[in-house]
């Protein structure tokens, strides 16, 4: 399957590889510098589709726009996932690290001062170029420096942390514009504020060990991997396993060895996200449909609670089950859990709404998976390339999904509407069971 893991070494020498140090502060501490990105992608997604109506009756300006400025940041993830995760397996992760936050950090800052759509699609676009960075080199970096005993449950508190600042969008949010006035220049400022503090703590970030073997510097990655993971670490033996004697090119993502890991991460994001965000982007009026849209603040805040009890749900799932079996497991749930609202839309509110809560809730847990398979699909020189392309098709998916469910549901209805989204989980469902390789415990290239 051209999988990027190797099998888990022999009793004996796992007291001194590499993979297998204990865990320590500054494992800790790469996971939280990268916490911010999921965060504030989360949190930079929520507060915009809760001030759009009334920055567009401030600014004058209708629905094109409106949709527009929605879809910029997903854009810009698009863009930087995919142009910064190619470049940090060249230039390398650590300085692209540092300055996409001090992107984040002045494009939001910037907000505050808009006087029309186009500043503000700009500034967005640039936002979200940059949270697309990291998501490209967050992952990246966790991945080729904490132990893999912790790997999968470090990297699935990424999304938990997505979860949250969604979460905190939506009650930051309505209390914010609630307030009138030019409140909503202070809401989307305000994502300003994490952003230059993780700029000031991720000074001094080292560069990845792995991907300096990779560039045969040996000598550096030495002295990362003796200050960061200690002294007992069999350097040697790490050196012979990640030192390259050729260049590797974008291309073989697509190659005969990677084929199929790029193929499954594609489909396997996608199949997640394109519900996910159709649904979620247009929430009250999915309720709506379903006849459980008359309670409106109180039902939205339900739901939203329900995703962050998902999301910390999906970390202990993510420990206790494999990657291809919560994969698997969950679409089956997911696709179970929409057929009822596609072939009987009409049933009473309180059969859908229940159902509604299930795909909820494992919708949140499932997407843990999304920071935690990719880096595990690829080698350390294509590893960043690989998990930034995932990253940007899948918003360009998204995006689609967000574009196309309200035409859908007003020309095909709400029925045929949720037949599609249960299609493409049911897709996701399949190609699981015919490619998803398991990575859980085995080190990485």
């Amino acid at each position: 399957m051209g999988n990027a893991a190797k099998e888990t070494l022999p009793a004996s020498a796992q007291a001194t590889a590499f993979d297998d140090v204990p865990l320590n502060r500054f494992h800790l501490r790469i996971t939280a510098l990268t916490f911010c990105a999921n965060f504030s992608d989360g949190y930079e997604l929520g507060i915009i589709g809760i001030a759009l109506p009334v920055i567009a009756s401030q600014l004058g300006f209708g629905s094109v726009w409106q949709g527009v400025l929605g879809a910029s940041a997903l854009i810009g993830v698009f863009v930087g996932s995919v142009v910064v995760g190619w470049a940090a397996d060249r230039i390398g992760r650590q300085r692209l690290y540092l300055l996409d936050f001090l992107l984040i950090a002045v494009a939001s800052a910037s907000e505050f001062f808009v006087t029309g759509p186009t500043q503000l699609f700009v500034l967005r676009l640039l936002i979200g170029i940059g949270i697309g960075a990291d998501y490209a080199l967050g992952p990246t970096l966790v991945s080729e420096f904490v132990p893999r005993r912790y790997r999968g449950g470090l990297l699935a508190s990424l999304t938990v942390l997505w979860t949250v600042g969604y979460v905190a969008a939506f009650f930051f949010g309505n209390w914010m514009t609630g307030l009138g006035g030019d409140s909503w220049r202070w809401l989307l400022a305000s994502s300003s504020l994490p952003a230059v503090a993780v700029v000031l703590l991720r000074m001094g970030t080292p560069e990845s060990p792995r991907w300096l073997l990779a560039k045969g510097k040996v000598a550096e990655a030495r002295e990362v991997v003796r200050r960061f993971a200690g002294r007992d670490v069999d350097f040697d033996a790490f050196a012979r396993e990640h030192t390259v004697e050729r260049r590797v090119r974008y291309r073989e993502l697509f190659g005969a060895t990677y084929w199929r890991n790029t193929a499954f991460g594609v489909i396997f994001y996608n199949a997640q996200v394109i519900p996910y965000f159709a649904i979620y982007t247009f929430l009250p009026l999915v309720l709506a449909k379903m006849g459980a849209g008359q309670e409106g603040f109180l039902t939205d805040g339900l739901l939203n609670l329900f995703l962050l009890a998902g999301s910390l749900g999906g970390l202990w799932l993510v420990a206790r089950m494999s990657r291809r079996g919560l994969t698997v497991w969950s679409f089956a749930v997911l696709a179970a859990s929409m057929v009822p609202m596609a072939v009987w839309p009409g049933a009473p509110t309180y059969v859908l709404f229940p159902l509604f809560l299930v795909f909820t809730f494992t919708m949140s847990a499932a997407v843990n998976l999304d920071q935690v398979y990719p880096p595990e699909l690829f080698p350390t020189d294509l590893r960043s390339s690989g998990v930034g392309l995932l990253n940007g098709m899948s918003r360009i998916g998204s995006a689609i999904g967000t574009f196309l469910l309200p035409l859908s549901l007003d020309s095909l209805g709400f029925s045929a509407t949720m037949l599609a989204l249960t299609l493409v989980l049911v897709a996701g469902l399949v190609f699981s069971v015919l490619w998803a390789p398991e990575t859980k415990t085995a080190a990485l290239e």
